[in-house]
């Protein structure tokens, strides 16, 4: 089966941080690939948590949306392009 590519429906804005910076979140299942399904829980977070901190992405605390990263952009398609090339090497 082939992995999905990551695309800007994937991200939902929300509010911006403190010094006006447009911030989208994702959720952690994109960061995983198909072949990496069999995993258990705990290891397929800790593997998209290191992939999303690689690309500047945070965990994201909000109540609106769980299990997520957060990140900065100005552009989104940018973004997902290199997401998709970290993940999708």
């Amino acid at each position: 089966m082939e992995n999905k590519k990551i695309t800007k429906e994937d991200f939902k804005c929300v509010r911006n941080d403190y010094y006006g910076n447009p911030r989208f979140v994702c959720s952690f299942f994109k960061f995983i690939k198909n072949s990496e399904c069999g995993l258990s829980l705990d290891e397929q977070i800790s593997l998209s948590t290191d992939r999303a901190r690689e690309l500047g992405g945070k965990k994201y605390r909000g109540k609106d949306f769980g299990g997520g990263f957060v990140f900065c952009s100005y552009n989104i398609q940018d973004l997902c392009d290199d997401i998709n090339k970290k993940i999708h090497k």
